[in-house]
Protein backbone atom coordinates (compact mmCIF):
# COMPACT_ATOMS: atom_id res chain seq x y z
CA UNK A 1 0.00 0.00 0.00
CA UNK A 2 1.46 3.33 -1.03
CA UNK A 3 1.01 6.72 0.54
CA UNK A 4 0.10 7.52 4.12
CA UNK A 5 -2.37 4.65 4.37
CA UNK A 6 0.60 2.29 4.39
CA UNK A 7 1.49 3.69 7.84
CA UNK A 8 -1.65 2.17 9.36
CA UNK A 9 -1.30 -1.24 11.01
CA UNK A 10 -2.45 -3.97 8.62
CA UNK A 11 -5.58 -4.88 10.61
CA UNK A 12 -6.75 -1.24 10.67
CA UNK A 13 -5.99 -0.78 6.99
CA UNK A 14 -8.00 -3.92 6.14
CA UNK A 15 -11.03 -2.74 8.17
CA UNK A 16 -10.90 0.67 6.53
CA UNK A 17 -10.44 -0.65 2.98
CA UNK A 18 -13.37 -3.05 3.43
CA UNK A 19 -15.55 0.09 3.42
CA UNK A 20 -14.02 1.68 0.30
CA UNK A 21 -15.77 2.01 -3.02
CA UNK A 22 -14.08 2.80 -6.31
CA UNK A 23 -14.94 6.10 -8.00
CA UNK A 24 -13.56 8.16 -10.86
CA UNK A 25 -13.55 11.85 -11.77
CA UNK A 26 -12.92 13.22 -15.27
CA UNK A 27 -10.29 15.94 -15.64
CA UNK A 28 -11.72 19.33 -14.68
CA UNK A 29 -14.29 17.94 -12.24
CA UNK A 30 -14.78 19.96 -9.05
CA UNK A 31 -14.69 17.21 -6.43
CA UNK A 32 -15.72 19.52 -3.61
CA UNK A 33 -15.98 23.19 -2.72
CA UNK A 34 -14.72 25.14 0.25
CA UNK A 35 -17.25 25.61 3.10
CA UNK A 36 -19.45 22.72 1.93
CA UNK A 37 -20.43 19.66 3.94
CA UNK A 38 -17.63 17.10 4.35
CA UNK A 39 -19.49 13.80 4.14
CA UNK A 40 -16.84 11.69 2.41
CA UNK A 41 -13.13 11.44 1.74
CA UNK A 42 -10.90 9.71 -0.80
CA UNK A 43 -7.56 8.08 -1.36
CA UNK A 44 -6.21 9.01 -4.79
CA UNK A 45 -5.31 5.90 -6.80
CA UNK A 46 -4.40 7.46 -10.15
CA UNK A 47 -4.26 11.00 -11.49
CA UNK A 48 -3.73 14.34 -9.80
CA UNK A 49 -5.98 16.58 -7.71
CA UNK A 50 -5.43 20.27 -7.09
CA UNK A 51 -6.37 21.75 -3.70
CA UNK A 52 -7.30 25.42 -3.74
CA UNK A 53 -8.54 28.21 -1.52
CA UNK A 54 -10.75 31.14 -2.48
CA UNK A 55 -9.01 34.50 -2.47
CA UNK A 56 -11.33 37.53 -2.54
CA UNK A 57 -10.91 39.53 -5.75
CA UNK A 58 -8.64 36.88 -7.32
CA UNK A 59 -8.80 33.43 -8.78
CA UNK A 60 -8.60 30.57 -6.33
CA UNK A 61 -5.04 30.03 -5.09
CA UNK A 62 -3.59 26.55 -5.58
CA UNK A 63 -2.43 25.19 -2.24
CA UNK A 64 -1.16 21.74 -3.16
CA UNK A 65 -1.32 19.08 -5.85
CA UNK A 66 -2.12 15.56 -4.68
CA UNK A 67 -0.71 12.44 -6.30
CA UNK A 68 -1.58 8.72 -6.14
CA UNK A 69 -1.55 7.47 -2.55
CA UNK A 70 -2.50 10.86 -1.10
CA UNK A 71 -5.51 11.41 1.15
CA UNK A 72 -8.12 13.82 -0.17
CA UNK A 73 -10.30 15.44 2.46
CA UNK A 74 -9.78 15.66 6.21
CA UNK A 75 -12.67 17.90 7.32
CA UNK A 76 -14.95 14.84 7.67
CA UNK A 77 -13.11 13.90 10.85
CA UNK A 78 -13.77 17.03 12.92
CA UNK A 79 -16.98 18.95 13.66
CA UNK A 80 -18.53 20.95 12.10
CA UNK A 81 -17.58 18.68 9.13
CA UNK A 82 -17.16 21.57 6.68
CA UNK A 83 -14.54 21.73 3.91
CA UNK A 84 -11.60 24.10 4.38
CA UNK A 85 -10.38 23.91 0.78
CA UNK A 86 -11.73 23.13 -2.68
CA UNK A 87 -10.52 20.28 -4.90
CA UNK A 88 -10.42 19.75 -8.65
CA UNK A 89 -9.25 16.81 -10.76
CA UNK A 90 -6.35 18.00 -12.94
CA UNK A 91 -6.32 14.75 -14.88
CA UNK A 92 -8.64 11.76 -14.90
CA UNK A 93 -8.68 10.48 -11.31
CA UNK A 94 -9.50 7.08 -9.89
CA UNK A 95 -9.93 6.92 -6.13
CA UNK A 96 -11.25 4.94 -3.23
CA UNK A 97 -14.15 6.77 -1.62
CA UNK A 98 -15.24 6.46 2.00
CA UNK A 99 -18.48 7.53 3.66
CA UNK A 100 -17.52 9.84 6.54
CA UNK A 101 -20.33 8.85 8.93
CA UNK A 102 -19.54 5.16 8.41
CA UNK A 103 -15.84 5.68 9.14
CA UNK A 104 -16.55 7.86 12.20
CA UNK A 105 -18.79 5.05 13.50
CA UNK A 106 -16.00 2.54 12.83
CA UNK A 107 -13.57 4.76 14.80
CA UNK A 108 -16.03 4.90 17.69
CA UNK A 109 -16.40 1.11 17.59
CA UNK A 110 -12.61 0.57 17.37
CA UNK A 111 -10.81 3.34 19.31
CA UNK A 112 -7.37 1.98 18.34
CA UNK A 113 -8.23 2.37 14.66
CA UNK A 114 -9.65 5.84 15.38
CA UNK A 115 -6.46 6.85 17.17
CA UNK A 116 -4.31 5.60 14.29
CA UNK A 117 -6.44 7.51 11.76
CA UNK A 118 -6.29 10.73 13.80
CA UNK A 119 -2.50 10.48 14.01
CA UNK A 120 -2.26 9.85 10.27
CA UNK A 121 -4.57 12.78 9.53
CA UNK A 122 -2.72 15.07 11.95
CA UNK A 123 0.32 14.69 9.71
CA UNK A 124 -1.79 15.44 6.61
CA UNK A 125 -3.29 18.53 8.26
CA UNK A 126 0.14 19.79 9.27
CA UNK A 127 1.42 19.36 5.71
CA UNK A 128 -1.63 21.14 4.24
CA UNK A 129 -1.24 24.05 6.68
CA UNK A 130 2.44 24.44 5.74
CA UNK A 131 1.58 24.38 2.03
CA UNK A 132 -1.25 26.89 2.54
CA UNK A 133 0.99 29.22 4.53
CA UNK A 134 3.75 29.08 1.92
CA UNK A 135 1.28 29.72 -0.90
CA UNK A 136 -0.31 32.68 0.90
CA UNK A 137 3.14 34.15 1.63
CA UNK A 138 3.90 33.87 -2.07
CA UNK A 139 0.67 35.70 -2.89
CA UNK A 140 0.68 38.38 -0.19
CA UNK A 141 4.09 38.56 1.48
CA UNK A 142 6.38 41.45 0.53
CA UNK A 143 9.17 39.07 -0.44
CA UNK A 144 7.26 35.85 -0.98
CA UNK A 145 8.02 32.69 0.98
CA UNK A 146 11.70 32.79 0.21
CA UNK A 147 11.45 29.29 -1.30
CA UNK A 148 12.95 29.25 -4.77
Amino acid sequence: MTGRLGALPAEHRARLMARAREVSFPAGTRIFEEDRKADRFWIVRTGTVQLDIRVPGRRAAVVETLQPGDLLGWSWLFPPYSRHLGAEALSPVRAWEFDAADIRALCHEDPALGHALVLMYAEVIGDRLRCSRTRLLDLYGPYGSGVR
